[in-house]
């Protein structure tokens, strides 16, 4: 059996950092409107959309034994 002089970095108490300033440092706003949780449509077209289910659930049965 060997050791090794490599230990994981502990953090200490001083490490805390209160979300507060977390938020202040990193410049974080609130959100003012529901629209801008909408993402963009990432399939172009509905055959689209229904090529990637198809795959989706076919892969998915594929791995039911």
């Amino acid at each position: 059996m060997t050791s090794t002089s490599e230990q994981p970095e502990f953090r200490s108490v001083d490490d805390f950092v209160p979300t507060d300033e977390l938020v202040r440092r990193q410049g974080v706003q609130p959100i003012t409107s529901v629209n801008a949780l909408v993402l963009d449509d990432p399939f172009e077209s509905d055959d689209e959309y229904t090529e990637f289910l198809t795959d989706l659930y076919a892969s998915r049965r594929s791995a039911i034994p």
